[in-house]
């Protein structure tokens, strides 16, 4: 008599393609509501002078360090959602693996926080940090990680869908790319928070829409 085993499925083989992809539609929405309960709700924030990311700060920082990664998270297995519906096809590899770094640098920008500056927390000093602590140099690393990698993820997947047809599709996944480089190297310092905010609405947003659509085509 033989017996035969049967391969166990890992965590992620578990997990349907489908929750994947929504997982990645939740991140920008996600990141969104909970940075804006922030703003309108932290006596004090001014988003006009400070990063979403000096959310991170005082007394109820962890709620914006629970927010980078979550959202860093929800990104990951976006991705991985993407790899397995677009495995084998034109983005169907650097698209998805752009987007992971995308994730991770959300977690490496959530788990070391940026120095206290633009007078939040307060009793910060007003104007930028003289010297930045090695938290905050990982914190810029994982945003550069974060806008560098999504923002090429766009061409990528611009490219895709050039070649594949889809032309409306490569005209907004280039659109958001553009917008994104503008508003961030925008030379304007002054505006610097606002124009983070306004980039990662473009990037999420492209995100959300992106996933959305792979989501939506692969049930038809």
């Amino acid at each position: 008599m033989t017996s035969t085993t049967m391969p166990r499925a890992g965590v992620t083989g578990a997990v349907p393609t489908r929750t994947l992809l929504a997982a990645g539609i939740a991140a920008g929405p996600f990141f969104g509501v909970v940075a804006a309960a922030q703003v309108l709700t932290r006596d004090g924030f001014d988003l006009s002078r400070q990063p979403l990311s000096l959310l991170a700060l005082g007394e109820h920082g962890w709620i914006q360090v629970a927010n980078f990664v979550l959202t860093g998270l929800l990104a990951l297995a976006g991705a991985l959602g993407l790899r397995r519906a677009l495995g084998g096809t034109p983005a169907g590899t650097w698209g998805p693996a752009l987007v992971a770094v995308f994730g991770v640098g959300l977690i490496i920008a959530g788990a070391m926080p940026s120095d206290p500056s633009m007078g939040w927390p307060a009793g910060a000093p007003e104007g930028s940090p003289d010297s930045l602590s090695w938290h905050a140099i990982g914190h810029g690393v994982g945003a550069m990680l974060a806008f560098g990698s999504i923002t090429i993820a766009c061409l990528v997947f611009a490219r895709r869908y050039l070649r594949t047809g889809r032309r409306g599709w490569a005209v907004f996944s280039l659109a958001c790319a553009l917008a994104t480089v503008v508003v961030m190297a925008w030379p304007d310092q002054d505006s610097i928070s606002v124009r983070m905010a306004l980039g990662s609405l473009f990037i999420f947003g492209w995100l959300t829409a992106v996933s959305v659509h792979t989501l939506t085509e692969r049930n038809h």
